[in-house]
């Protein structure tokens, strides 16, 4: 029982899944927060283009 204790201790593999998934939910925020910030953009910039072409 206590090798069996030891085993499970020294094994690491499931720390490194869960460190890639850390990884990647962290990727994936900063994906979410550049392309709403993007859209913000880029829909002022278009709502601006759209007045000028609006007005005569």
């Amino acid at each position: 029982m206590k090798n069996l204790f030891s085993r499970f201790l020294k094994d690491e593999s499931g720390a490194t899944a869960i460190e890639y998934g850390l990884i990647a939910a962290g990727i994936s925020v900063v994906i979410i927060a550049a392309v709403r910030t993007l859209g913000t953009t880029l829909n002022g910039v278009f709502t601006g283009i759209n007045g000028q072409l609006a007005t005569p």
